[in-house]
Order: C-alpha cells, then sequence, then structure tokens
C-alpha cells in the first residue's frame, strides 16, 4: 500500500475526521436552502440577495453568532473536500475506466467544495467574494486567451454535462448507493428529496453551463453570471416566475436531503 493511500485509510478510520465530514453535509445542505429560498423570493418579486453560494454566505454572516457560522462552514467543507480526496485515492474500482472516471468525480467534488470554503474564508476575513463577478473575471481571462471562444465553450458544456449529471442521478436515484437509507417513512421521504432536489440542481447548473456558452459565442464575458444569473435567467421563460419557484423548492428540497445526507451517507 503507498503511503498516500495508507494515510487516507488513516484518515477515514478517525471518527472526528467522519464527524466533520458530516458537518460539511449539513453545512452545503444549509447553504442550498438558503440559495433555495432567495430564489423562491426573487420569484415572487423580491430583489433578492445573490441568488448563489456567495449570498448565502451573507445571510450566514448576518445571523446571530454569524462569524462562528462562517468558521463552521469552512472547517466542514473542508472536511468535506479532504474526505473526497481520501475517496480519490482509496478507489480500487477494478476496471480502470470507472476507477479513473470516479477520480476525477471525487476531485472535482473537492474542488468545488474548496471554492466554496474559500468565499467563506474570505466573508469571515470580512471581505466580500461575489460568485457572479468571479464567474465573469474567468470568462473575460479565457476570452482573452488564445483559443478563448472555444476554451469557454468547453468550460459551458462541461458545466452543462455536471447539471445533467445530476439530473440523471436524480432521476436513476443514483445517489442511493452512497447512503445507509433506512425503511419506512423516512426511506421514502430521503428517495423523494434525493430525486427532487438532484433534479432541481442539475437545471439550476445546467443553465448556468449554457450562459457560458453564452458568453463565448457573444464575446460577452458579462454574460456568463454564475448560478445567480441562471436562475434569474429562469425568470425570463415563458412561466418563468413559476418555473424559478419550483427550481428553488426543489433547492430547497435538496437542502434537506443533504442533512439526510450528513446522517445516513456511507463513510
Amino acid at each position: 500500500m503507498t503511503s498516500a493511500s495508507a494515510a487516507a485509510d488513516k484518515a477515514q478510520d478517525s471518527t472526528a475526521f467522519r464527524v466533520a465530514a458530516r458537518v460539511g453535509y449539513v453545512v452545503l445542505g444549509l447553504l442550498h436552502l438558503l440559495i433555495g429560498v432567495i430564489a423562491i423570493a426573487i420569484a415572487t418579486g423580491g430583489a433578492g440577495d445573490s441568488a448563489d453560494q456567495s449570498g448565502a454566505l451573507q445571510q450566514v454572516a448576518s445571523a446571530p453568532a454569524g462569524l462562528l457560522l462562517l468558521w463552521v462552514v469552512i472547517v466542514g467543507l473542508v472536511a468535506l473536500a479532504i474526505w473526497q480526496i481520501s475517496e480519490a485515492i482509496v478507489e480500487r474500482n477494478p476496471d480502470a475506466k470507472k476507477r479513473w472516471g470516479s477520480r476525477a468525480k471525487y476531485v472535482g467534488t473537492a474542488v468545488a467544495y474548496a471554492a466554496i470554503a474559500g468565499t467563506a474564508f474570505t466573508a469571515a476575513m470580512g471581505g466580500r467574494s461575489e460568485s457572479s463577478e468571479s464567474t465573469q473575471n474567468l470568462s473575460a481571462s479565457l476570452l482573452a486567451a488564445p483559443g478563448g471562444v472555444f476554451l469557454l465553450v468547453v468550460v459551458g458544456l462541461a458545466v452543462a454535462a455536471v447539471g445533467v449529471a445530476f439530473i440523471v442521478r436524480g432521476i436513476t436515484r443514483a445517489f442511493l448507493k452512497n447512503l445507509s437509507v433506512p425503511s419506512g417513512p423516512a426511506g421514502r421521504g430521503i428517495r423523494v428529496f434525493g430525486t427532487v432536489g438532484y433534479v432541481a440542481k442539475g437545471i439550476a447548473v445546467g443553465v448556468a453551463g449554457i450562459l457560458f456558452v453564452v458568453a463565448a459565442l457573444t464575446h460577452d464575458p458579462n454574460a456568463a453570471t454564475g448560478l445567480d444569473g441562471a436562475l434569474r435567467s429562469l425568470a425570463g421563460l415563458p412561466f418563468g416566475q413559476v418555473v424559478l419557484w419550483l427550481v428553488g423548492a426543489g433547492l430547497v428540497v435538496y437542502g434537506l436531503f443533504c442533512f439526510a445526507r450528513a446522517r445516513y451517507a456511507r463513510m
């Protein structure tokens, strides 16, 4: 066994580490619940904060003991990111393609968690980080690079593919393989919440990916506005306010599913 595998196994055997990672799922649940509530507020005519991680973290920071809560967010998400890395290291699927596919998924998820933790750290230090602004800056940097339009299209298609993967995972209930689902009404509720939540999140992420492609084709980095812009763009569709309300409600449900995941995830 390599030293990296040994270290990953040792970390996963730590009760404190597993508890911290489960706290990370609670944190994810809270953030998605807040994003969903903000989206619903936008759908019902309110201006609302940014319907993304930065807007949710601003809500956390403004709560009583907000600074303490931000540090809980940071610790939980960092622990969850490290857990994903350890899962990538100990992945031993005999099928090489599936093994490396799983490792890529774990590493990508870890990067996403670490990015949110970084935004929370900025907020805890008294700074302010807007996810939509960061997305626009990334788009502008890519467009300024050689082959930038192609690169930004690739990014957009990759993000859209992640959204589709969420939808498929929800419809097929593939998320259940990583859970120890209880029997009875609790188990049925978790299955329903997971299905609805994954589909709603997939729609939001998929639209965010499409906006990257739009930014590339129009040479306008401001068109790529991340999750907040994706959710707000839904309001411009026919029956858009209803669609946005449903997606916002679905994100709230996904948040509740994450709370259940914290309890029943196989770790």
